[in-house]
């Protein structure tokens, strides 16, 4: 109050009265309107707009049915409007204590159980009148009244059947009224999901409409990345079609009508930072036997005082047991709040850490944990394709594509469906794939290339003329049939022969003939068909390291309906009658 003096009197200014806050009672979902959900691996971040009238002065704004899987740490209030936002509390809706009863309900009651005992009795009357038919007998009634007593039966019996139904029918509806009557008594139940409310303090400049936006993270949400890869054989130009897609789950609470949606890769870390390391001390420990060097018992007076300053030592020493107490815990600033902004739909990616996707068009993704698929983007790719087979296992060939990911978006990892030609090969697991890297594909079997592995013949001969040597010659062939009406190139044949264990034995490969002298180089075996050690096409393979398991293969082109031979020949030596083990 401030005093003021007029004619030396002094006076006090009233002061204003006490202006009670505009309460607004809203509701999440019906009252406000999603306008963005980003959806990352676990969780969502979820924009609302509320639209309202306030008053100018206090409004006290409370909104209900917000989701109780809402992560408060990230909740944040954004406004539009000539009005100040002055304080936000978030809280857990309490359920109201339930009327057991009601007058009405004690009426519909005792209405029930009167019909009740009425139907009882009916049935009984009912009961009764069939009783007494029952005693009739002929020889107690004349014939001419005989009739009489039917037709009153027949009245009798009618009337109390029609009673019976109306009874019945009446029990019915009572009972019906009876639930309609607790469901009221129960009241609007409140869903468990969404069971927290927002109170936020607005204060307003002057009387009129404003809009707030709530903007909060979800658990109960996440989306992963499918995958269909279409390969078209025919095609020589990016013969691979991928199509991306993301399967959205959300288990919220509530449902996501008609919404712009981001797909985020990124892992929001809230409150997360870079770990301290903590004092790593060393001492020595010594052991309590050196105490019982004094007399007069288990413990000496002066050997006990020892021990006692040398454990307080320790304690205050920096390596000892006792834990130093624990650094203060860093107060949780909130973020200062960005500018919202209006994107585009489009589909996009950014950085090499992170890829967001801005999906086009507006999804609806109702709150019910199944998997609700949605297109990211259509990409057209380059492979090169590559035929592997190892026959010596399985005479089937393999098919495979190695392509690279030209388009610019980053790959999740995630299950792609295989389709070859238009039908479906198989389900596989794809990578990570960065932007500009390669990645290879199995795209199943390919039965156009048949294979035959033929039996294998030995030859077996003795030389030397001190020691003897038993050497025998090992060879097979292998066909391969192109079936198709083009060329295949790249078809890859794996085989072995056998490893030496042993110093009297001796293995020597003679077709295909490597040179000792460049273990890693290619050997031409025919046209079209070239020889190497397994893996020598492997970027950083040490040469030195090549044919030391016996694994080749070769490498060929097989025209158009054509067959070629691969010849296989090696040779092993040992001491006469030796006993080779694993040679068949």
């Amino acid at each position: 109050m401030n005093p003021s003096s007029s004619n030396g009197a002094t006076t006090f200014e009233t002061p204003p009265p006490f202006q009670h806050a505009h309460t607004i009672e809203l509701v999440s979902v019906e009252d406000g309107k999603i306008t963005g959900v980003s959806v990352y691996a676990g969780r969502a971040e979820v924009s609302r707009l509320f639209k309202f009238a306030v008053e100018m002065g206090q409004n006290q704004v409370t909104i209900n049915g917000l989701p109780g899987v809402l992560d408060q740490d990230s909740f944040r209030v954004e406004g539009r409007g000539a009005a100040t936002i002055h304080d936000v509390t978030i809280s857990t809706i309490s359920e109201p204590a339930v009327p057991s009863t009601s007058p009405a309900l004690k009426a519909l009651q005792s209405k029930k159980q009167r019909t009740q005992k009425a139907l009882r009795r009916c049935k009984k009357s009912i009961g009764s009148v069939e009783a007494y038919l029952t005693t009739l007998h002929v020889q107690h009634i004349d014939m001419a009244k005989l009739g009489q007593v039917m037709t009153d039966y027949n009245a009798t019996a009618e009337q109390l059947d029609e009673r019976l139904l109306e009874l019945e029918q009446e029990l019915n509806d009572i009972e019906e009224e009876i639930v309609v009557e607790c469901a009221e008594l129960q009241g609007t139940a409140i869903d468990k999901k969404l069971n927290l409310r927002a109170a936020i303090g607005v204060f307003a400049e002057s009387a009129g409409e404003v809009e707030i936006v709530l903007i909060y993270a979800v658990h109960g949400a996440s989306w992963d990345a499918l995958y269909d890869i279409r390969v078209d054989m025919e095609t020589k130009e990016k013969p691979v079609t991928l199509i991306y897609k993301a399967a959205i789950t959300q288990t919220t609470g509530e449902d996501w009508s008609d919404v712009p949606l981001t797909l985020e890769t990124a892992t929001p870390t809230f409150g997360l930072g870079l770990p301290a390391l903590q004092p790593w001390n060393l001492s020595i420990y010594r052991s309590s036997s050196h105490a019982y060097a004094g007399g007069g018992g288990p413990f000496g007076s002066s050997d006990a005082a020892v021990m006692a300053s040398a454990f307080r030592r320790a304690s205050r020493a920096p390596g000892s047991a006792i834990p130093p107490p624990p650094p203060p815990q860093a107060s949780l600033q909130p973020a200062p709040l960005a500018p919202m902004s209006h994107r585009g739909l489009i589909v996009s990616s950014r950085g090499n850490i992170s890829a967001t996707f801005e999906v086009p068009g507006l999804l609806t993704v109702p709150s019910d944990g199944v998997a609700h698929n949605v297109t990211i983007v259509q990409l057209y790719l380059d492979a090169v394709m590559s035929w592997v087979c190892v026959p010596k296992k399985d005479p089937r060939m393999h098919l495979n594509a190695k392509i690279k990911n030209a388009s610019g978006f980053t790959l999740l990892q995630g299950n792609a469906s295989v389709y070859v030609d238009g039908s479906f090969i198989s389900k596989i697991p794809l990578p990570p794939v960065s932007a500009g890297e390669n990645f290879d594909c199995s795209l199943g079997l390919d039965p156009s290339i048949r294979i035959t592995y033929h039996p294998r013949s030995t030859k077996t001969s003795k030389s030397g003329f001190y020691s003897k040597t038993d050497t025998q010659v090992m060879s097979q062939t292998i066909t391969l049939f192109n079936t198709k009406s083009m060329a295949v190139d790249n078809i890859k044949v794996i085989e072995q022969v056998p490893v030496s264990q042993d110093s009297s034995i001796t293995v020597k490969l003679v077709n295909p003939a490597f040179s000792a002298d460049l273990p890693g180089k290619n050997v031409q075996v025919s046209g079209g068909v070239i020889a190497q050690w397994y893996e020598a096409d492997e970027p950083g393979v040490d040469p030195t390291s090549l044919g030391k398991d016996g694994k080749f293969n070769w490498v060929c082109s097989v025209p158009a309906q054509k067959k070629i031979n691969l010849a296989l020949q090696w040779e092993v030596s040992a001491p006469v009658g030796a006993n080779i083990v694993g040679l068949y």
